[in-house]
């Protein structure tokens, strides 16, 4: 029987006494491991291998962790945990809207920070496929949306303007179409924090999406409720 392939994992972080004995542990757990010091390294390994997670160091010399999760979260996918010797909250919470999955802070309990990835590869790897469709505009009932700009274009070129929740969750769904998604999944994609007390974040952004598109929000027939707490776009989508 073939073993089933593990999960690659990146780690970067300028400091060698962290990086390499952290790959180490990790590979000793059963990961395949790569390790870089800085983002041009990273960008190396990235374009000659798929990775599964990356563990990012905040704090490095020249392009630092923030900017490197920003440039990545503009190309890709990749499940992102980030590492930093700063206590200030409000320096997790400037990573976690950049995109970041996880945070943790140094000096950091190597088993802890296996638990931290191992959760948060179960949690991305359980979401469905998303289409392959991710440029361009998109037609939908009335409604005309250009996955670049942050409103939909409606009857008599009717502008309706989105936020950047709004906007990240209907592209979600879009990518999505068809597929039932939990409240979780669509924190997951659309980068927020998987915590209880957000559980209502994503129905309310639900309601006010459904207030912009639906003729008739009592029965939508655009973005529909589906037993069990999920979602569902249901609209026919035409690419353009």
């Amino acid at each position: 029987m073939t073993k089933p392939q593990s999960s690659h994992i990146l780690i970067i972080d300028d400091e060698r006494d962290i990086r390499r004995p952290l790959a180490k542990y990790l590979a000793e757990s059963g990961y395949r491991v790569s390790h870089a010091e800085s983002g041009r390294k990273m960008d190396k390994i990235l374009s000659k291998a798929n990775v599964d997670l990356i563990v990012l160091d905040v704090m490095m010399p020249g392009e630092d962790g923030f900017s490197i999760c920003k440039r990545l979260q503009a190309t890709t996918r990749i499940p992102i945990i980030l590492l930093t010797a700063l206590k200030d909250d409000t320096d997790r919470i400037v990573g976690l809207e950049l995109g970041a999955d996880d945070y943790v802070s140094k000096p950091f309990n190597p088993r802890e920070l296996k638990a931290r990835i191992k959760t948060v590869l179960r949690r991305t790897l359980m979401l469905p496929p998303r289409s392959e469709r991710l440029n361009g505009t998109v037609n939908f009932d009335r409604w005309r949306f250009d996955l670049s700009q942050k409103q939909i274009v409606g009857p008599n070129d009717l502008v309706v303007p989105l936020s950047t929740g709004e906007h990240d969750l209907l592209l979600a769904l879009i990518e999505h179409a068809g597929t039932t998604l939990s409240r979780d999944q669509l924190l997951d994609l659309t980068r927020g924090v998987s915590a209880p007390v957000f559980d209502r974040r994503i129905d309310n952004q639900i309601s006010r999406l459904r207030r912009k598109l639906e003729q008739d929000t009592r029965n939508p027939a655009i973005i529909q409720t589906k037993w069990g707490g999920g979602y569902s776009f249901a609209a026919e989508l035409v690419w353009s």
